[in-house]
């Protein structure tokens, strides 16, 4: 069992930064594909960046390329997403997710792809 615990998530202006944790607990990441996922009012969850724990293969969703940043720490056994130069459409509640892992896994970007996922944390960009 993995569990996962999101931490990172608040208010913060247009162009600003935010960087969200994903810890877990119960299982070393090493076998896992994690992904975070996002949802705003009214929408659907939807794909937001995908990595291979062991491998550190990542895929970005088009509309953070460039701006969002996933990282591993491997001693905290976490992964980071680096959020810069927000807009007010990436308020949303973001969810940390994990499956394990298989060939191109960091690719999966639906939610039925998942077996674990965290609570979420809120980000609120603001205009």
């Amino acid at each position: 069992q993995v569990r996962l615990e999101e931490s990172g998530g608040g208010l913060v202006q247009a162009g600003g930064s935010l960087r969200l944790s994903c810890a877990a607990s119960g299982r070393t990441f090493s076998r896992y594909t994690l992904a975070w996922f996002r949802q705003a009012p009214g929408k659907e969850r939807e794909f937001v960046i995908g990595v291979n724990w062991s491998t550190g293969t990542s895929y970005y969703a088009d509309s953070v390329k460039g701006r969002f940043t996933i990282s591993r720490d491997i001693a905290w056994n976490a992964v980071l997403l680096q959020m810069n130069s927000l807009k007010p459409e990436d308020t949303a509640l973001y969810y940390c997710a994990a499956s394990p892992s298989t060939a191109n896994s960091a690719r999966r970007n639906r939610t039925d792809e998942y077996a674990y996922w965290g609570q979420g944390t809120q980000v609120t960009v603001s205009s």
